[in-house]
C-alpha cells in the first residue's frame, strides 16, 4: 500500500517545510517537492494543512484500579479517545502487584491491552515493592521491551518506596541503561498532614491541597534529582506542579546531571481556587501533586520553553464524577465522607495537542517546532521509541497527524471521546485541531469517522532511553 500525502507543511522539532510525504506499508519511504503519484493507491490532499508526527503521551493509566474503583477508560476507550486527539502512542504505567514481580505486573498490563489496543504503546512499570528481589530484578524488564522503572515517593502505605529503595534502584538502573521516573512527593509528611486534617474534621475537597504543599513537591524533587547525581541514574520527573520544584529542576540541570521533567497540561489551566469552591465540585481536580496557582503555571510554561522541562504528559487518570449512575464506574463521589477518599487524576489523553497548541502556539509562548518536541520528538528520545516514532522522516513508522490550523472547536464532555462523564477543558475554544490520524500508514481516524480495528494497536519494545 502506497499513499501520497501532497502539499502540505510538514513540521518536525527542528524544521518547517512545504513537502509531500510518500508512505510505502507502514513507513515514510520520502518527503520531497511535487512527489509524483505514479503507482499510488491513495492520494491525501493536504492544503493548508500541518503533517506532524502523531503525538506521543509517556504518562498514562488505562485500566487501573486505584482507591476502590478503576479507571473509567479502558485501552480501547482511552486510546479511542487518544487518537481523535492527534495521539498515536502512549506509554503506560503498569503497577507491580503485592507479593508479585516487576515481570508479572508487566504481564498483567499486557493483557488489559491485548485486543482493545488501537493505537501503539509501551509500558513502565512501577516497583512498589520496597525489598531486593524486587531490586534485583529491575535488569530483567529489558527483556519485556520495558526501559523505565517508576518509583513513587508518595502514597505511604500503598506505592510508596523508601530512599534505600530508590537509591539501590537507581544504582541497578545506572548500570543496565534503565530510565528511573519518581513521582515527587514527600509521603511521610503527606500521610501526617492527613491524618492531622481528618482527625480536625476538614473533610471538604479543598483540604486536598493543604496535604500536598508545593513545598514537599520541592523537597522530594531535589532528593531523587541528587540520589540520581550519586548514582549516575537517568532520572526523568513526573507530573511536574509547581515554581519551587521546577527550580530544583533547573539546579540539576544546571549541574549536569542526567535529569529531566514533564509537567502535565491540567496544571496550566486547572488551580487552587477551581478546588475551593462551595460543595464536592472541587473533587473533580484532585489529583498528586495537586493543581497550584497561576504562578505556577507560569513557571511551567517558560520552563517548556527554556528547556528546564522537556515533555507535556496527561497523566490521564479518568475516574466519573458521578460514578455509579447510568451503568457507570464508581469514581469521585467516593470521596463525599472525606477528600482523602477521592481517587486522584484528571481525564486529558484526548485533549492535550489542541489544548497545548491553541494556548501555547497560538498565543507565542511556544514555537510550532517546540511544540512538535514537548509533545512527541522529546518524549520518543526519553522512552526509547526514537526514531521509529516521533518524527517524520525516511524510515520512521508513518504516524502523522493532519492539522487544520484554521479549524475552530469548542471542548465539551458532550462530544469527547473518553468514557469520563467530565471534562477538564468544558467550554475551552480552541483554534487549531486534528483532522486526520495517522498510525503506521493507515488511516485510523478521518473528519471524525473511526476506522481502526479494535486490537489493531501494538506493543512497542524500548531501549536506550535519553536524557534531553
Amino acid at each position: 500500500m502506497k499513499t501520497l500525502i501532497k502539499n502540505g507543511t510538514v513540521v518536525t522539532a527542528s524544521d518547517t517545510i512545504k513537502a509531500d510525504v510518500l508512505i510505502e506499508g507502514e513507513k515514510v519511504a520520502l518527503i520531497g517537492a511535487n512527489l509524483s503519484a505514479d503507482g499510488v493507491d491513495e492520494v491525501i490532499d493536504a492544503t493548508g494543512k500541518l503533517l506532524m508526527p502523531g503525538g506521543i503521551d509517556p504518562h498514562t493509566h488505562l485500566d487501573m484500579p486505584f482507591g476502590g474503583t478503576v479507571t473509567a477508560d479502558d485501552f480501547y476507550s482511552g486510546q479511542r479517545a487518544a487518537a481523535f486527539g492527534g495521539t498515536t502512542t502512549h506509554v503506560d504505567f503498569a503497577l507491580q502487584q503485592p507479593g508479585g514481580t516487576l515481570v508479572d505486573g508487566v504481564k498483567m498490563w499486557k493483557k488489559k491491552a491485548e485486543g482493545n489496543a488501537v493505537i501503539d504503546y509501551g509500558f513502565h512499570v512501577a516497583i512498589t515493592q520496597p525489598t531486593m528481589e524486587s531490586v534485583n530484578e529491575i535488569p530483567k524488564l529489558l527483556d519485556e521491551g520495558v526501559c523505565s522503572l517508576k518509583a513513587f515517593q508518595a502514597y505511604k502505605g500503598a506505592f510508596m518506596v523508601d530512599d534505600t529503595t530508590l537509591y539501590k534502584a537507581m544504582q541497578v538502573a545506572a548500570k543496565n541503561n534503565i530510565l528511573v521516573m519518581t513521582h515527587c512527593e514527600n509521603g511521610d509528611v503527606i500521610a501526617a498532614l492527613t491524618e492531622e486534617l481528618v482527625a480536625a474534621g476538614k473533610l471538604d475537597p479543598k483540604y486536598h491541597l493543604d496535604a500536598h504543599p508545593a513545598s514537599i513537591e520541592a523537597e522530594a524533587s531535589l532528593r531523587a534529582i541528587s540520589i540520581a547525581a550519586e548514582t549516575g541514574a537517568k532520572l526523568y520527573i513526573v507530573h511536574m506542579s509547581c515554581e519551587e520544584a521546577v527550580e530544583m529542576m533547573a539546579w540539576g540541570r544546571a549541574k549536569g546531571y542526567t535529569v529531566m521533567g514533564e509537567t502535565c497540561t491540567q496544571y496550566m489551566f486547572k488551580f487552587e481556587d477551581d478546588m475551593k469552591v462551595p460543595g464536592f465540585e472541587g473533587a473533580k481536580w484532585a489529583c498528586g501533586p495537586p493543581v497550584r496557582k497561576p504562578k505556577d503555571a507560569e513557571a511551567l510554561w517558560k520552563a517548556l520553553a527554556d528547556t528546564t522541562l522537556q515533555a507535556v504528559a496527561t497523566d490521564h487518570c479518568s475516574f466519573n464524577y458521578e460514578g455509579g449512575v447510568d451503568g457507570r464506574k464508581p469514581g469521585k463521589e467516593l470521596g463525599k465522607a472525606g477528600w482523602h477518599k477521592i481517587p486522584n487524576g484528571i481525564p486529558g489523553i484526548e485533549d492535550r495537542l489542541y489544548v497545548m497548541y491553541h494556548n501555547g502556539v497560538n498565543s507565542g509562548k511556544i514555537s510550532l517546532n517546540r511544540f512538535v518536541a514537548i509533545t512527541s520528538t522529546n518524549v520518543a528520545k526519553a522512552m526509547g521509541l526514537y526514531p521509529k516514532k516521533g518524527t517524520i522522516a525516511v524510515g520512521s513508522d508513518a504516524d502523522i497527524v493532519l492539522w487544520d490550523p484554521n479549524l475552530e472547536k469548542t471542548i465539551s464532555a458532550k462530544t469527547h471521546h473518553m468514557a469520563v462523564d467530565y471534562n477538564a477543558y468544558e467550554g475551552m475554544k480552541v483554534k487549531g485541531f486534528p483532522v486526520r490520524t495517522i498510525l503506521r500508514g493507515k488511516t485510523i481516524c478521518n473528519n471524525g469517522e473511526w476506522t481502526q480495528e479494535k486490537g489493531a494497536g501494538q506493543y512497542i519494545k524500548r531501549s536506550n532511553p535519553e536524557i534531553l
